[in-house]
């Protein structure tokens, strides 16, 4: 996908989370993001969207203005639909004006910011999308070919050299000695191949052999390997090799609040 359709995108699931959580109790607590009410969740989306509408926007280099001008949803959540919707309108209109080599803060180390933030406002949402819908009981689908690229936004994320430099304790867990995993949606084009190196771990889009392979339908896999569903709920997901390599990389894919 490319940064357009990562914004239309953007726009339609934040549309259908809008639609979700318009009027609902804002006190309603989010089990997969257990330190959060529904209130909190509409405020990170919202906010962060708008963040990076401003970083994005004002080709902002250096974040802490952006950080700073972080804008609280309302607190009636009868205007939770249009605030969300206007936030995902106003990101899309902001990356609009902006080029792919844009100079824009990009945490992941990779100096482009531009790429980076449109790939990470789409997973974003797709991944609260099942917050909301865990915590609303609603049915949560999405189509096999948006869940790899959402499945590719939060490995791509996660092993990151920002994302390894700034979280010593995901490192530390992280370190290995070449142990390799192999995650493979089966209903549409995706498959990586994750290598626990001493320094970093190493993300290859690729079909190769491994010490464990996770494999099934690709909306399962982004629920489970983003700790929204465990991996013993997914009975489509099969697990071929040492399933203990899957589980410490779940167990320390920690990022929740923050997804």
């Amino acid at each position: 996908m490319d940064t357009s359709a990562y914004l239309t995108a953007v726009v339609e699931q934040t549309a259908t989370l809008a639609d979700w959580v318009h009027g609902r109790d804002a006190a309603t607590p989010v089990p997969t993001c257990p330190k959060w009410t529904l209130a909190d969740l509409v405020d990170h989306v919202g906010g962060t969207q708008r963040m990076v509408t401003m970083l994005v926007g004002e080709q902002m280099t250096e974040p802490s203005r952006a950080f700073a001008g972080h804008v609280p949803g309302p607190t009636d959540s009868g205007q939770w639909r249009a605030w969300l919707s206007d936030g995902a309108a106003e990101a899309r209109q902001a990356f609009a004006s902006a080029a792919d080599d844009t100079p824009v803060w990009d945490p992941s180390g990779a100096a482009a910011g531009v790429p980076f933030w449109s790939r990470r406002l789409f997973g974003e949402v797709c991944v609260h999308r099942a917050d909301a819908a865990v915590a609303l009981g609603v049915r949560y689908e999405l189509a096999p070919e948006l869940a790899v690229a959402a499945i590719e936004d939060w490995l791509k994320t996660m092993t990151s050299r920002g994302y390894w430099e700034n979280r010593s304790g995901f490192a530390d867990a992280m370190r290995g000695g070449g142990q390799t995993l192999h995650f493979h949606a089966t209903d549409a084009p995706g498959e990586w191949v994750a290598r626990r190196e001493p320094d970093m771990v190493v993300l290859e889009r690729t079909h190769t052999k491994a010490d464990v392979v996770l494999r099934g339908p690709a909306v399962d896999l982004l629920l489970v390997i983003s700790r929204r569903r465990p991996l013993d709920a997914a009975p489509a997901l099969e697990v071929e090799g040492d399933r203990t390599l899957v589980d410490h990389w779940i167990e320390h894919m920690d990022w929740i609040a923050e997804g």
